[in-house]
């Protein structure tokens, strides 16, 4: 894990703190589900995915930058290791999103139970 996180590069770093502040959030909402979160659970996840996103598209322009002309024992293979050291920042945001939206589920599930007993009547 570590590896692959000092593979990512630079963009690692935002989409880490972006992630984090997502999963806190909507731990957050999950444990105390009010609708004041919502716009901040988006802001975040959106701020995550585009950290990830621009992680991996500096990463591959670094790269093809480096690959003016392969030496010929390694032709594209070092194309392809750069572009896939740069989807770590990809796969991050990817995870953490994935992990902050299952947090956010329950937050909602619990919401709707909560409004749902609130227009029960009581007998």
């Amino acid at each position: 894990m570590r590896d692959a996180f000092i593979a990512g590069g630079w963009g690692m770093y935002p989409t880490l703190i972006a992630g984090l502040a997502l999963l806190a959030t909507c731990l957050r909402y999950a444990s105390r589900p009010e609708s004041r979160y919502v716009p901040l659970m988006i802001t975040l996840g959106l701020f995550t995915l585009f950290a990830g996103t621009l992680g991996f598209i500096t990463g591959v322009m670094s790269c093809l930058r480096g690959f003016d002309v392969p030496m010929p024992s390694e032709g594209p293979n070092v194309l392809y290791l750069g572009i896939q050291e740069s989807l770590h920042n990809v796969a991050l945001a990817l995870l953490m999103t994935t992990a902050s939206a299952l947090a956010a589920s329950i937050g909602a599930w619990r919401l709707s139970r909560q409004a749902q007993a609130a227009t029960v009547p009581v007998r």
